[in-house]
């Protein structure tokens, strides 16, 4: 059996760069891909179960005002990061950015977890944001740099298996450990897996040592790019809740959020070492994808957000059972997502993957958006279950066909920009959506008479419906399905956005047949 390193210098010999002489024993890569798992986990974990603790934390430390930067400060520091630490592995060597990204994200939760106030919590947060943004893309550069694309199909199911754990039992661990340890816990959680993490990514992953590049950190480019995302990620949080999509703030942010990117683009064409070299996007799958998986991103939170409140306000299932009722799409997505990646592994293409995925998500979107206050939950479950084969295929392979289509010493960025598109697809994803479905609700309120029910919020917990009259309630419940309605008709057209893209990929042979194609093989 090779060893790591063996398996990453197979890799690199592939991209025309030369192995370098292992220094380390044997190990399995699916040890490593366990720590890797973990991590991952980790990363995604977080939010889920910080956002079941909520209440209990502005009962304790005060600041409802503030609440929504507690998320806020976390997903900009997130996505403003993503890019900068997917760069730096690329320069200085993936094994001890990734490392680095780990503690600073552990060190986050437990000032989180120490906060004494809103203010506190919010800046912590940022902290753990800051290194949340290394953690998801390190794991998929260093998955790039050890298995050959053609090889990590095999994996795919475990990742996606990962994505289900989390969106299932992020929820239920964060109330159950809200309501028996205190809220507090829901940060120092996090201390015992990172801690597991951090461990067996030491001992077991062993990359080639790159030398630290000569070229200055292009510092210039990263803080623009920050600001641009940051401008771009307040625009989509704050646009229709905060501020009206027409004031001053949010157009004042729209437009430094432009000038700043413009101003990216320009000094990337500059720059030595560029944050995110251009040129992967003159490669025509790498482009593609990342519309793909720009879209996907859009889909995914959106109906990650509007499926438990439709199950909650009009199909009358409490918050945990809504959480367990999204069951359908995620075992779909994650028994898809392994298919695919088995068959990619042994046939070697891919083509027809994001093409049928991108078809099941449009036909799934539109489904459900003909859900009314009838509908069963079977019926719902199986509009699920499509839209969820849909991910399935899209999910990894967008990832996958990104890292075939550049260089081994684009890896990095090549991961954290295609990261990045997706999450910033979430955000408009969650923005878009929910203008649209907000507005829907209070037309309908209003016509129905029961707009006083929704004058601060049409999003009303299962406490606050149930004191409304039958009347109003059941007004309420045809404007949740009214709203969901017009919000999974748009994902229906970002599915059709990315079916259009699909379509014009070309089948590259992935990369294969090196050391690391042996080792992967041998476990």
């Amino acid at each position: 059996m090779s060893d790591l390193k063996k398996a990453a210098g197979g890799k690199a010999a592939v991209a025309d760069r030369p192995a370098e002489k292992p220094e380390t024993p044997q190990r399995s890569v699916r040890v490593v891909m366990l720590a890797l798992m973990i991590t991952m986990l980790l990363a995604m974990l977080d939010n889920l179960i910080v956002g079941t603790a909520m209440p209990t934390i502005v009962g304790d430390l005060g600041g409802l005002e503030h609440l929504s930067w507690v998320v806020t400060a976390y997903t900009l520091a997130t996505a403003a990061s993503t890019p900068i630490w997917g760069k730096l592995g690329d320069m200085y060597g993936r094994k001890g950015i990734f490392l680095t990204s780990i503690v600073i994200f552990l060190i986050g939760s437990v000032l989180s977890g120490m906060a004494q106030d809103m203010g506190q919590l919010i800046g912590f947060r940022a902290v753990q944001g800051l290194g949340a943004g290394g953690l998801m893309v390190g794991v998929m550069a260093i998955i790039g740099d050890l298995v050959p694309p053609r090889e990590r199909g095999k994996y795919q199911g475990m990742m996606a298996g990962v994505m289900a754990v989390a969106m299932i039992g992020g929820p239920l661990v964060g109330g159950t450990i809200t309501d028996h340890l205190g809220w507090r816990w829901s940060f120092y959680i996090n201390l015992p897996l990172g801690a597991v993490a951090l461990a067996m990514v030491t001992i077991v992953l062993h990359l080639p040592k790159r030398r630290a590049a000569q070229a200055k950190v292009d510092y210039l480019g990263a803080g623009l790019l920050t600001l641009g995302i940051t401008a771009i990620v307040l625009v989509t949080t704050w646009g229709g809740t905060e501020y009206d999509w027409n004031s001053a703030m949010i157009m004042e942010l729209s437009a430094i959020g432009v000038a700043s990117l413009v101003g990216f683009l320009f000094v990337e064409t500059k720059a030595a070492e560029p944050i995110i070299p251009l040129h992967i996007f003159q490669n025509r799958n790498f482009t593609l994808m990342s519309v793909v998986g720009f879209m996907s991103g859009f889909v995914m939170f959106g109906a990650v957000l509007f499926l438990p409140l439709y199950q909650q306000s009009v199909q009358g299932a409490s918050a945990t059972n809504s959480g367990l009722l999204l069951l359908p799409m995620l075992l779909s997505m994650m028994v898809v997502s392994l298919v695919a990646g088995r068959v990619t592994t042994s046939t070697g293409k891919y083509k027809v993957f994001p093409v049928v995925g991108s078809v099941l998500m449009a036909t799934g979107l539109f489904l459900l958006s003909q859900m009314d206050v009838d509908t069963t939950r079977f019926t719902s479950g199986i509009y699920m279950a499509v839209l969820g084969a849909g991910m399935g295929f899209l999910m990894q392979i967008t990832m996958l066909v990104a890292q075939n289509s550049v260089e081994m010493k684009d890896m990095g960025v090549a991961s954290s920009a295609t990261t990045l598109f997706r999450t910033l697809g979430s955000s408009f994803g969650v923005a878009i959506m929910g203008a649209l479905f907000t507005g829907r609700v209070q037309d309908e309120m209003a016509a129905r008479g029961g707009g006083a029910a929704t004058e601060k919020s049409a999003q009303l917990d299962a406490a606050s419906l149930a004191k409304l009259p039958d009347a109003a309630r059941e007004a309420y419940q045809f404007a949740v399905s009214s709203g969901t309605h017009i919000a999974f008709l748009v994902g229906v057209v970002a599915g059709l956005i990315a079916l259009f893209a699909s379509v014009f990929v070309k089948e590259v042979p992935l990369r294969g047949a090196g050391p690391a194609t042996k080792q992967a093989e041998s476990v």
